[in-house]
């Protein structure tokens, strides 16, 4: 079983791709989602971090 941390490497293309991967058009658009999705998950953690720190100031 893959860790979950592995393919949140391979969504972000920092990490190899596994070359035994099934290699289909809805495959490539449902990394695409996630990848979009964990982009954007990111970037809202870093707005709140950053609103958090400027309400303690």
């Amino acid at each position: 079983m893959k860790s979950i941390w592995q393919q949140i490497l391979r969504y972000l293309y920092i990490r190899k791709k596994d070359p035994d991967a099934p290699k289909t058009r809805y495959v490539a658009m449902m990394h695409g989602m996630n990848r979009i999705s964990i982009l954007l998950f990111i970037i809202a953690l870093i707005i709140m971090l950053i609103r958090l720190l400027k309400l303690k100031h």
